[in-house]
């Protein structure tokens, strides 16, 4: 049985390598997860949830560039490298965007940056401030310039850091509440359908109150009720999930329980715990395969939705669906892109969870191999 299995798993392997958009979509999920994984070492601005504001450029186009003069804010604690991989730098630079400045003997005169090409007031600093001697070392050192990919949002943060660094909630929902999702409905659905009975009947009428209950009025309810944040929403979505992956595990194991292998196992005076763990469990594994892939979507689209609605992710922390809640006016004021941007993100990202699970299904059809 061994070797049958492995078999077609190697024949499964073979048939999805041919199957582009499968192919395509697992690339393109591995490509999102490391930027996901390294945002704080990619994008842009590094700091803890991309939230640096320059409200006098916000909603500036994509490719938008700028002078920043810079000057240390004192924040000198260094951070491990765990501790910026997880929460960022800390911010070390007050920057001010300037639209001109001009180096004298003894001091920096700059006008900072004004919206709709006003010029603003000349301001100055004495060289002494920057603690360098020679005017190279001052634009070198505190004078960059920052061009913002894909623009900025209405309070002036870059959007692309943002974007990168709202993919790890995306992320984190989709993984944190399939895996809720996935040990609930294990256990209520093999347990119903490995004994029956009133522990079946029990089951059924858990599943079948939850599942009369909308899903997004239950997730709402339950966000309320643990509270508005970060961990709130992933336990929430975790706990309205499970009613699939238990419906669907009942109906495996119901279907798999009267196999002659699993009637040998009881010959053989085996567990019912060793019989669901090591011989009914790992062959229902594609349905659920598929189902999580399903369910990894359903819950990006549900966190979008409560961070829109303003009680998933709490501001200054970045989500897609929170980007879209603070731009969505600005479709009709003539900068779509601001909610289109992470509108596509979330788009693409379902689209590809949905149809990495349909390639899966295909290629482990038994009727296809």
């Amino acid at each position: 049985m061994g070797l049958t299995s492995t078999g077609q798993n190697l024949t499964a392997l073979q048939k999805f390598k041919t199957n582009f958009w499968g192919v395509f979509c697992f690339g393109f999920i591995i490509l999102i997860g490391l930027l996901a994984l390294f945002a704080y070492f990619i994008a842009p601005d590094n700091t803890s949830n991309a939230n640096q504001m320059h409200l006098s450029i916000a909603t500036k186009p994509p490719g938008f560039s700028i002078n920043m003069l810079r000057l240390p804010t004192g924040n000198k604690a260094e951070a491990s490298l765990f501790e910026q991989f997880i929460n960022g730098k800390e911010n070390e630079w007050d920057e001010t965007p300037i639209n001109s400045y001009r180096l004298t003997d003894d001091a920096l005169y700059y006008s900072e940056y004004v919206a709709d090409g006003f010029e603003g007031l000349e301001k100055s600093l004495p060289l002494s401030q920057f603690g360098v001697h020679t005017s190279k070392d001052i634009e070198k050192l505190f004078i960059i310039n920052k061009r913002f990919i894909l623009g900025t949002d209405r309070y002036g943060r870059d959007l692309s850091s943002r974007l990168l660094v709202g993919s790890r909630i995306s992320f984190s929902i989709g993984f944190v509440s399939v895996f809720i999702a996935l040990i609930i409905g294990l256990i209520v659905g093999a347990t119903a359908g490995y004994f029956g009975g009133k522990a079946d009947s029990f089951a059924m009428w858990l599943i079948n109150v939850t599942w009369s209950i909308p899903t997004l009025l239950l997730v709402i309810a339950i966000t309320l009720a643990l509270g508005k944040g970060f961990w709130q929403v992933f336990v929430a979505v975790g706990l309205t999930m499970w009613v699939e992956v238990a419906r669907v595990v009942r109906g495996q194991v119901m279907s798999v329980r009267e196999m002659q292998y699993v009637t040998a196992a009881r010959a053989l005076g085996f567990s019912d715990y060793r019989i669901l763990a090591k011989h009914i469990l790992p062959n229902i594994a594609t349905p659920l395969i598929v189902i999580c892939a399903a369910n990894f979507a359903s819950a990006i689209l549900i966190e979008s939705g409560l961070s829109f609605l303003g009680i998933g992710a709490q501001p200054p922390t970045p989500s897609w669906g929170s980007m879209i809640k603070d731009h969505y006016s600005y479709i009709v004021l003539g900068k779509p892109y601001l909610s289109i941007i992470p509108g596509l993100a979330i788009m693409s990202l379902v689209m590809a969870f949905m149809m990495i699970g349909n390639a899966i299904r295909d290629v482990f059809d038994v009727k296809s191999i």
